[in-house]
């Protein structure tokens, strides 16, 4: 069982066991702007799995695919054991609302991950640190400020005030972590890999209407490694690599302060500009 911290992120995320499914619901402290945000989601789905007495082995992968609208209030997880061998295992989940269809579709790789040669190719993006930049001010969608977002670049500019004779860069970095601080884990990763703001946002400076379709999140470390890290925040990289016909892609990847990298992820969106 996870610790239970009374922190509003494992309460928006918390999941009960049921005879055939697990049930949650969502939080008006982590809504979108029509819908619960989708790391949140993504969180709850991942707790069900690593709080399900079959579980076996760390996160490896997940790949969680927004179907239709999640009402507001109660939800079912549908938790599946697909296959498991010696070293993995493969997990269904389907979240649905009255018995109704499926809204979101997730899918899981749990792994036993062992000693092993290890190298880290990737440059840690070096940036001011946390304490010497200012917080992002407060949006209206509630989500966004249960975290501490602090720029080091691509600080999103919605004022309407700069010349719009072209996109802008689709890239930031930036430090995040809970504004009320919570250790890092396996589930504040997950929720903080769909933490970014649409891409779309940056290269058009506004909020246009916008959401994730499909997103997927890499776990590079285990609850081990995120122990031995003992950080409260994550240096976060994201960009875009093309918009066209109503949908684009945006990935990121979230760093320790000591220059672990800890997750990548990768996701398609919905936008309407």
């Amino acid at each position: 069982m996870l610790a239970r911290t009374g922190h509003l992120f494992d309460e928006a995320t918390r999941v009960t066991a049921g005879d055939s499914r697990w049930q949650g619901q969502t939080s008006e402290d982590y809504w979108a702007f029509v819908g619960p945000f989708g790391g949140a989601t993504a969180a709850t789905i991942l707790r069900a799995l690593m709080e399900h007495p079959e579980r076996a082995g760390t996160p490896l992968a997940m790949t969680v695919n927004y179907c239709a609208p999640i009402a507001p209030g109660d939800f079912d997880l549908d938790v599946r054991l697909v296959k498991a061998n010696r070293s993995s295992q493969h997990w269904c989940v389907e979240l649905t609302q009255g018995g109704g269809e499926v809204a979101t579709l997730a899918t899981a790789v749990f792994a036993e991950r062992r000693p092993s040669w290890t190298h880290q190719p990737a440059p840690f993006p070096q940036g001011l640190p946390f304490e010497q930049l200012r917080p992002y001010p407060r949006i209206k969608a509630t989500w966004a400020n249960q975290y501490d977002f602090r720029f080091v670049e691509g600080t999103p500019d919605f004022s309407g005030t700069v010349p719009q004779t072209e996109p802008a860069s689709a890239y930031s970095k930036l430090w995040i972590g809970d504004r009320v601080p919570r250790k890092i884990d396996m589930l504040s990763l997950m929720s903080m890999s769909d933490a970014f703001f649409g891409r779309v946002f940056h290269a058009t400076r506004a909020m246009v209407p916008f959401g994730t379709v499909s997103l997927t999140t890499y776990f590079h470390a285990d609850a081990d490694d995120l122990a031995a890290e003992d950080t409260t925040r994550v240096l976060a990289v994201a960009d875009a690599k093309i918009f066209h016909k109503s949908y684009g892609d945006q990935n990121g990847e979230l760093w320790s302060p000591n220059g672990r990298l800890l997750a990548t992820t990768t996701q398609i969106a919905y936008f309407k500009a």
